[in-house]
Protein backbone atom coordinates (compact mmCIF):
# COMPACT_ATOMS: atom_id res chain seq x y z
CA UNK A 1 0.00 0.00 0.00
CA UNK A 2 1.28 3.17 -1.07
CA UNK A 3 0.35 6.84 0.80
CA UNK A 4 -0.58 8.89 -2.35
CA UNK A 5 -1.37 12.45 -2.64
CA UNK A 6 -4.31 13.48 -5.50
CA UNK A 7 -4.87 17.19 -6.70
CA UNK A 8 -8.21 17.49 -8.47
CA UNK A 9 -9.64 14.80 -6.26
CA UNK A 10 -13.00 16.28 -6.91
CA UNK A 11 -12.38 16.82 -10.50
CA UNK A 12 -13.69 15.30 -13.71
CA UNK A 13 -11.36 13.05 -13.86
CA UNK A 14 -10.33 12.62 -10.10
CA UNK A 15 -13.65 11.55 -8.96
CA UNK A 16 -13.37 8.12 -10.75
CA UNK A 17 -9.65 7.56 -9.94
CA UNK A 18 -10.08 8.21 -5.92
CA UNK A 19 -12.31 5.52 -5.76
CA UNK A 20 -9.72 3.27 -8.56
CA UNK A 21 -6.64 3.96 -5.97
CA UNK A 22 -8.64 3.38 -2.82
CA UNK A 23 -9.63 -0.03 -4.54
CA UNK A 24 -6.50 -0.88 -5.06
CA UNK A 25 -6.05 -0.75 -1.43
CA UNK A 26 -3.61 2.77 -1.10
CA UNK A 27 -3.86 5.34 1.31
CA UNK A 28 -5.51 8.49 -0.21
CA UNK A 29 -5.04 11.96 0.70
CA UNK A 30 -6.88 14.76 -0.93
CA UNK A 31 -5.09 17.88 -1.66
CA UNK A 32 -7.39 21.01 -2.30
CA UNK A 33 -10.44 23.34 -1.02
CA UNK A 34 -13.36 20.76 -1.36
CA UNK A 35 -13.42 17.53 0.45
CA UNK A 36 -14.00 14.49 -2.43
CA UNK A 37 -17.30 12.14 -1.98
CA UNK A 38 -15.26 9.20 -1.61
CA UNK A 39 -14.36 7.90 1.62
CA UNK A 40 -10.03 9.39 1.75
CA UNK A 41 -7.65 8.84 4.41
CA UNK A 42 -7.35 11.93 4.77
CA UNK A 43 -8.51 15.52 3.34
CA UNK A 44 -5.82 18.60 3.57
CA UNK A 45 -7.96 21.80 2.54
CA UNK A 46 -5.73 23.89 1.09
CA UNK A 47 -5.69 26.86 -2.00
CA UNK A 48 -3.40 25.04 -4.05
CA UNK A 49 -2.19 28.69 -5.47
CA UNK A 50 -1.10 29.45 -1.79
CA UNK A 51 2.38 28.18 -2.20
CA UNK A 52 3.51 28.43 1.46
CA UNK A 53 0.53 26.53 2.25
CA UNK A 54 0.65 23.53 -0.05
CA UNK A 55 4.58 23.51 0.92
CA UNK A 56 3.20 22.95 4.78
CA UNK A 57 0.30 20.70 3.99
CA UNK A 58 2.74 18.36 1.67
CA UNK A 59 5.63 18.30 3.74
CA UNK A 60 3.11 17.11 7.07
CA UNK A 61 1.34 14.63 4.48
CA UNK A 62 4.61 12.98 3.87
CA UNK A 63 3.42 10.80 0.88
CA UNK A 64 5.37 8.32 -1.69
CA UNK A 65 3.47 9.44 -4.80
CA UNK A 66 1.57 12.22 -6.36
CA UNK A 67 -1.15 12.32 -9.05
CA UNK A 68 -1.50 15.90 -10.00
CA UNK A 69 -5.01 16.31 -11.86
CA UNK A 70 -5.94 19.66 -10.84
CA UNK A 71 -5.55 22.92 -13.29
CA UNK A 72 -7.98 25.62 -14.47
CA UNK A 73 -10.58 23.61 -16.79
CA UNK A 74 -13.68 26.44 -16.87
CA UNK A 75 -14.90 25.40 -20.43
CA UNK A 76 -14.55 27.22 -23.35
CA UNK A 77 -12.30 29.83 -20.94
CA UNK A 78 -9.35 27.69 -20.09
CA UNK A 79 -7.38 27.52 -23.72
CA UNK A 80 -6.24 31.06 -23.12
CA UNK A 81 -6.82 32.05 -19.91
CA UNK A 82 -3.87 33.83 -18.34
CA UNK A 83 -4.55 31.53 -15.28
CA UNK A 84 -2.62 29.02 -17.12
CA UNK A 85 0.36 30.83 -16.07
CA UNK A 86 -0.62 30.37 -11.91
CA UNK A 87 -1.12 26.68 -12.31
CA UNK A 88 2.45 26.36 -14.27
CA UNK A 89 3.82 28.32 -10.90
CA UNK A 90 1.76 26.26 -8.51
CA UNK A 91 2.46 23.12 -10.02
CA UNK A 92 6.19 23.19 -9.79
CA UNK A 93 5.98 24.70 -6.10
CA UNK A 94 3.83 21.05 -5.09
CA UNK A 95 5.77 18.73 -6.91
CA UNK A 96 9.09 20.38 -5.43
CA UNK A 97 7.37 20.49 -1.90
CA UNK A 98 6.53 16.44 -2.51
CA UNK A 99 10.44 15.98 -3.74
CA UNK A 100 11.57 17.71 -0.32
CA UNK A 101 8.91 15.80 1.60
CA UNK A 102 10.82 12.09 0.10
CA UNK A 103 8.07 11.47 -2.93
CA UNK A 104 9.26 9.28 -5.11
CA UNK A 105 7.24 8.72 -7.84
CA UNK A 106 4.43 11.55 -9.38
CA UNK A 107 2.57 11.85 -12.21
CA UNK A 108 1.15 14.81 -13.39
CA UNK A 109 -2.32 15.58 -16.27
CA UNK A 110 -1.05 16.87 -19.74
CA UNK A 111 -3.07 17.05 -22.89
CA UNK A 112 -3.15 15.96 -26.67
CA UNK A 113 -2.61 20.30 -26.90
CA UNK A 114 0.48 19.94 -26.09
CA UNK A 115 1.53 18.27 -29.84
CA UNK A 116 1.59 19.82 -33.44
CA UNK A 117 -1.85 18.97 -34.73
CA UNK A 118 -2.69 17.61 -37.62
CA UNK A 119 -0.94 14.72 -39.95
CA UNK A 120 -0.63 11.26 -39.07
CA UNK A 121 -1.54 10.14 -35.53
CA UNK A 122 0.06 11.91 -32.50
CA UNK A 123 3.20 9.93 -31.16
CA UNK A 124 5.11 10.53 -27.99
CA UNK A 125 8.08 10.36 -29.66
CA UNK A 126 7.90 11.18 -33.35
CA UNK A 127 5.12 14.00 -33.36
CA UNK A 128 6.74 17.44 -32.15
CA UNK A 129 5.49 19.74 -29.18
CA UNK A 130 4.52 23.18 -30.72
CA UNK A 131 1.42 23.93 -28.86
CA UNK A 132 -1.59 26.34 -30.65
CA UNK A 133 -2.98 27.63 -27.41
CA UNK A 134 -1.73 28.87 -24.12
CA UNK A 135 -3.32 25.61 -22.39
CA UNK A 136 -1.22 23.75 -24.46
CA UNK A 137 1.69 25.55 -23.93
CA UNK A 138 1.67 25.81 -20.26
CA UNK A 139 1.31 22.31 -19.55
CA UNK A 140 4.02 21.40 -22.38
CA UNK A 141 5.99 24.01 -20.12
CA UNK A 142 5.52 22.48 -16.83
CA UNK A 143 5.95 19.25 -17.96
CA UNK A 144 9.42 20.45 -19.66
CA UNK A 145 10.91 21.86 -16.02
CA UNK A 146 9.17 18.94 -14.14
CA UNK A 147 10.72 16.77 -16.19
CA UNK A 148 14.60 18.29 -16.10
CA UNK A 149 14.03 18.61 -12.26
CA UNK A 150 12.99 14.94 -11.70
CA UNK A 151 16.21 13.75 -13.65
CA UNK A 152 18.70 16.23 -11.53
CA UNK A 153 16.34 14.89 -8.27
CA UNK A 154 15.81 11.15 -8.67
CA UNK A 155 12.00 11.89 -8.99
CA UNK A 156 10.19 9.21 -11.08
CA UNK A 157 8.06 11.36 -13.22
CA UNK A 158 5.61 10.59 -15.93
CA UNK A 159 2.82 12.68 -17.62
CA UNK A 160 -0.41 11.38 -18.78
CA UNK A 161 -1.64 13.39 -22.43
CA UNK A 162 -5.29 13.19 -22.28
CA UNK A 163 -7.40 13.44 -25.53
CA UNK A 164 -10.73 13.85 -25.42
CA UNK A 165 -12.82 12.59 -22.78
CA UNK A 166 -16.74 12.62 -21.83
CA UNK A 167 -19.02 10.58 -19.29
CA UNK A 168 -21.49 11.25 -16.76
CA UNK A 169 -20.24 14.28 -14.31
CA UNK A 170 -19.05 16.40 -17.46
CA UNK A 171 -19.17 19.66 -16.84
CA UNK A 172 -21.50 21.56 -19.58
CA UNK A 173 -20.08 23.65 -22.22
CA UNK A 174 -18.36 20.61 -23.39
CA UNK A 175 -19.38 18.59 -26.32
CA UNK A 176 -21.16 15.34 -25.08
CA UNK A 177 -23.06 16.98 -22.13
CA UNK A 178 -24.32 19.82 -24.16
CA UNK A 179 -26.00 17.55 -26.71
CA UNK A 180 -27.51 15.08 -24.30
CA UNK A 181 -29.26 17.94 -22.36
CA UNK A 182 -30.18 19.68 -25.78
CA UNK A 183 -31.72 16.64 -27.26
CA UNK A 184 -33.19 15.62 -23.88
CA UNK A 185 -34.96 18.84 -23.37
CA UNK A 186 -35.68 18.77 -27.16
CA UNK A 187 -33.74 21.93 -27.98
CA UNK A 188 -32.02 22.36 -30.96
CA UNK A 189 -28.32 21.63 -31.17
CA UNK A 190 -26.14 23.67 -33.55
CA UNK A 191 -22.70 22.37 -34.08
CA UNK A 192 -20.22 21.95 -36.85
CA UNK A 193 -20.66 19.65 -39.75
CA UNK A 194 -19.21 16.84 -37.79
CA UNK A 195 -16.68 15.35 -40.14
CA UNK A 196 -13.39 15.80 -37.99
CA UNK A 197 -12.38 13.10 -36.04
CA UNK A 198 -11.63 12.97 -32.52
CA UNK A 199 -10.10 10.78 -30.05
CA UNK A 200 -12.77 10.14 -27.29
CA UNK A 201 -12.00 8.11 -24.23
CA UNK A 202 -14.63 7.58 -21.12
CA UNK A 203 -13.40 9.00 -17.66
CA UNK A 204 -13.39 6.36 -15.73
CA UNK A 205 -10.91 5.23 -18.63
CA UNK A 206 -9.19 7.77 -18.55
CA UNK A 207 -8.77 7.83 -14.44
CA UNK A 208 -7.73 3.92 -14.80
CA UNK A 209 -4.51 4.96 -17.57
CA UNK A 210 -3.86 7.56 -14.96
CA UNK A 211 -4.07 4.63 -11.90
CA UNK A 212 -1.73 2.33 -13.59
CA UNK A 213 0.53 4.80 -15.17
CA UNK A 214 1.23 5.87 -11.30
CA UNK A 215 1.69 2.57 -10.47
CA UNK A 216 4.27 1.96 -13.11
CA UNK A 217 8.14 2.88 -13.20
CA UNK A 218 7.36 4.46 -17.06
CA UNK A 219 8.79 8.04 -17.44
CA UNK A 220 8.10 10.59 -19.84
CA UNK A 221 5.00 11.45 -21.71
CA UNK A 222 2.36 8.85 -22.22
CA UNK A 223 -1.02 9.35 -23.94
CA UNK A 224 -3.98 8.65 -22.70
CA UNK A 225 -6.05 8.16 -25.77
CA UNK A 226 -8.31 4.88 -27.71
CA UNK A 227 -6.41 5.11 -31.00
CA UNK A 228 -9.26 4.83 -32.65
CA UNK A 229 -10.63 8.64 -33.49
CA UNK A 230 -14.24 9.02 -34.54
CA UNK A 231 -16.34 11.56 -36.35
CA UNK A 232 -17.91 14.06 -34.46
CA UNK A 233 -20.75 13.41 -36.25
CA UNK A 234 -21.12 9.81 -35.21
CA UNK A 235 -20.57 10.77 -31.67
CA UNK A 236 -23.74 13.33 -31.34
CA UNK A 237 -25.40 10.96 -33.65
CA UNK A 238 -24.64 8.54 -31.04
CA UNK A 239 -26.17 10.55 -28.18
CA UNK A 240 -29.49 10.92 -30.30
CA UNK A 241 -29.60 7.37 -30.48
CA UNK A 242 -30.38 7.46 -26.97
CA UNK A 243 -31.74 10.42 -25.74
CA UNK A 244 -34.07 11.17 -29.36
CA UNK A 245 -34.22 14.44 -30.69
CA UNK A 246 -32.16 13.58 -33.32
CA UNK A 247 -33.82 16.32 -35.96
CA UNK A 248 -32.84 18.80 -33.62
CA UNK A 249 -29.16 18.91 -34.73
CA UNK A 250 -28.38 20.74 -36.84
CA UNK A 251 -24.93 19.87 -38.79
CA UNK A 252 -22.98 22.69 -40.20
CA UNK A 253 -24.77 25.82 -38.06
CA UNK A 254 -21.33 26.21 -36.72
CA UNK A 255 -18.13 26.77 -38.28
CA UNK A 256 -15.09 25.40 -37.46
CA UNK A 257 -12.00 27.22 -36.91
CA UNK A 258 -9.31 27.01 -39.76
CA UNK A 259 -7.22 25.85 -37.68
CA UNK A 260 -9.10 23.23 -36.21
CA UNK A 261 -7.68 19.74 -38.13
CA UNK A 262 -9.12 17.08 -39.91
CA UNK A 263 -8.27 14.27 -37.45
CA UNK A 264 -6.77 14.07 -33.39
CA UNK A 265 -5.65 10.56 -33.13
CA UNK A 266 -3.95 9.28 -29.88
CA UNK A 267 -0.92 6.89 -30.45
CA UNK A 268 -1.37 4.99 -27.52
CA UNK A 269 1.68 2.02 -27.89
CA UNK A 270 3.25 2.93 -24.55
CA UNK A 271 -0.45 3.29 -23.00
CA UNK A 272 -1.50 -0.08 -24.11
CA UNK A 273 2.40 -1.88 -24.40
CA UNK A 274 4.80 0.02 -21.40
CA UNK A 275 2.14 0.41 -19.03
CA UNK A 276 0.06 -2.12 -19.66
CA UNK A 277 -3.74 -0.54 -19.88
CA UNK A 278 -6.70 -0.72 -22.29
CA UNK A 279 -9.59 0.95 -22.23
CA UNK A 280 -12.55 -1.20 -21.29
CA UNK A 281 -15.85 1.26 -22.34
CA UNK A 282 -17.13 0.54 -25.79
CA UNK A 283 -18.37 4.21 -27.00
CA UNK A 284 -21.43 3.59 -27.67
CA UNK A 285 -22.09 1.75 -24.27
CA UNK A 286 -19.68 4.84 -22.46
CA UNK A 287 -22.58 7.67 -24.13
CA UNK A 288 -25.47 5.77 -23.29
CA UNK A 289 -24.26 5.91 -19.68
CA UNK A 290 -23.71 9.26 -19.96
CA UNK A 291 -27.34 10.04 -21.57
CA UNK A 292 -28.88 8.08 -18.63
CA UNK A 293 -26.81 10.38 -15.92
CA UNK A 294 -28.16 13.72 -17.90
CA UNK A 295 -31.75 12.20 -18.45
CA UNK A 296 -31.78 11.79 -14.34
CA UNK A 297 -30.77 15.55 -14.21
CA UNK A 298 -33.03 18.42 -13.74
CA UNK A 299 -33.09 20.62 -16.77
CA UNK A 300 -32.03 23.60 -15.89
Amino acid sequence: MSRILVTGATGFIGRSAVPLLLEAGHEVHALGRSRPDAPVAAHHAVDLLDADAVRRVVGAAGASHLLHLAWYAEPGAYWRSPANLDWVSASLVLLRAFRDAGGVRAVSAGTCAEYAWGGDRLDEIATPCRPATLYGAAKDGFRRIAASYAETEGLSFATGRVFFLYGPGEKRGRLVADAARALLAGEPFPTSHGRQRRDFLHVRDVAGAFVALLGSSVSGPVNIGSGAAVPVRSLIEAVAAVAGGGEAIAFGARQLAPSEPDVVEAAPGRLFDEVGFRPRIALADGIAETVRWWRDRPVS
